[in-house]
């Protein structure tokens, strides 16, 4: 069993490819803001070394599936406010501050069924999934 899946020892979840497939054809990414080079999504990626949250979004189509530790507020408050398509997929925590502060009734909220299997682990994850889509910037339809 991975331990390191089932604690806190790391909050970083690699996208499943189908998940980001399935979106990748509707929204058409441009930019992934919490990446590795191993499992960037985009060819436009920031890393936690260049910190994504610092830089403007502005003008992408941002897939963003952010540390899931105590700083995910911070992404998710950059994705409410930046001038941008951003689509989210992060924990389904309706009881944070962040989810009632940003997402509910401000973005579309698409709920995961099930659990997902995140990377290559070989259980699912130990708690359910969301799609958060902020569109930010009404002319941003491909």
């Amino acid at each position: 069993m991975n331990t390191g899946l089932f604690s806190s020892k790391t909050c970083e979840w690699s996208t499943p490819q189908e998940i980001y497939d399935k979106l990748n054809r509707e929204f058409h990414f441009t930019l992934d803001p919490c990446a590795t080079p191993d499992n960037a999504k985009c060819e436009h990626y920031y890393t936690i070394e260049d910190n994504g949250l610092s830089y403007s979004w502005r003008g992408e189509r941002v897939f963003c599936n952010p540390p899931y530790g105590r700083e995910i507020g911070k992404w998710v408050k950059k994705a409410a406010e930046s001038q941008t398509l951003t689509v989210m997929l992060i924990p389904a925590r309706t009881d944070t501050s962040y989810f009632h502060d940003y997402i509910y009734r401000k973005a579309e909220i698409r709920f995961l069924r099930g659990r997902l299997r995140f990377g290559d682990g070989n259980n699912n994850a130990p708690f359910p999934s969301m799609i958060v889509i902020f569109d930010n910037n009404p002319g941003s339809k491909p």
